[in-house]
């Protein structure tokens, strides 16, 4: 805590204006934005990197915050403050910091892939920036950031080279992602049949549950797409920059508009559990990975023929 007291002590409302904006690159919907575009533009290889990265990172943190359950730094100790603005996102339990796992899966990944030393050193500073700023906010701990930048290394470093050509080996990108599949439903029999003792919060359980069932919707789209882009989609990231710009803009709204809109009418559907929370991100991925990309060929011809993208 004499760390997070320190940083107490410089707060100013500029700087928390600063770190608070800063915090938020490391939130799920700039992960799921970054993730997306690298796959209808970069490569198709690379957005199979960051969203595994990202899936696994989640499942290992759900399961050590519910395992755990280390309160957050101001519960610990009541006489710390943290700044106002970031308590209604600093929720469920404190160890490890998801926003820091979040930031290797959106900037790490793409760090790890690319040869351009520049783009390197940029998303290594946003780590760092993002990491310091959940700590200056007061919503985490060093070993809350420390953990998560541990395990977030790990992960980008271990899986990247399973996805160097995935798309010419089928057979190990299956593999990968069945294993993911798989990690999803042991993490979800763990937080369902485990007997947590009396003294668990009853919120962070049920949030740890939805996110599980989100997880393992997400996970069996991104499975099903996979096959159906190899026998039947097929589609190319290259376009010309305004086509490009447009995929993205027009699909992404439509993504979080999904993900938005569908949650009333599934759990009115559905009833509020986890068999809503998978069919959401089901079919948000699936939209993303399988059904908005049918309509690639059309960007391709805005602009002009020349190329933004294509496979790193």
């Amino acid at each position: 805590m004499e760390l997070l007291y320190a940083l107490e002590g410089i707060r100013s409302p500029f700087l928390d204006s600063v770190m608070s904006a800063i915090t938020e690159l490391g939130g799920e919907t700039l992960y799921m934005a970054a993730a997306i575009i690298a796959f209808w533009c970069v490569s198709k290889s690379l957005g199979y990197y960051v969203l595994t990265v990202g899936f696994a990172g989640t499942v290992l943190n759900q399961f050590l915050k519910i395992t755990f359950r280390i309160p957050r730094p101001w519960v610990q100790d009541p006489e710390f403050t943290i700044v106002e603005s970031a308590r209604a996102a600093a929720t469920g339990y404190s160890f490890p910091s998801g926003h820091t796992q979040n930031a290797f899966a959106s900037f790490g990944c793409i760090g790890a892939w690319t040869r351009r030393r520049a783009l390197r050193a940029a998303c290594a500073a946003a780590i760092a920036l993002i990491a310091f700023s959940r700590m200056y906010l007061g919503v985490h701990t060093p070993l809350d950031v420390g953990v998560s930048l541990a395990l977030g290394l790990v992960l980008t470093a271990a899986l990247r080279p399973l996805f160097s050509g995935a798309e010419e080996r089928p057979g190990r990108l299956y593999a990968v992602l069945g294993a993911l599949l798989a990690l999803t439903l042991c993490y979800l029999c763990y937080v369902e049949l485990y007997p947590f003792p009396d003294g668990t919060d009853a919120a962070n359980l049920a949030s740890a549950r939805e996110n599980g069932y989100k997880l393992l919707g997400a996970g069996a789209a991104m499975l099903l797409s996979v096959a159906l882009d190899r026998r039947c989609i097929r589609f190319e990231v290259k376009a010309p920059l305004p086509g490009q710009a447009l995929k993205c803009a027009l699909g992404l709204a439509l993504v979080m508009a999904l993900r938005a809109g569908l949650k009333q009418p599934l759990y009115a559907l559905l009833g509020e559990c986890g068999a809503a929370d998978a069919a959401r991100y089901f079919v948000v991925v699936f939209f993303a990975a399988a059904v908005w990309p049918l309509s690639f060929r059309l960007f391709a011809r805005v602009g002009g023929r020349g190329a933004s993208g294509g496979e790193g």
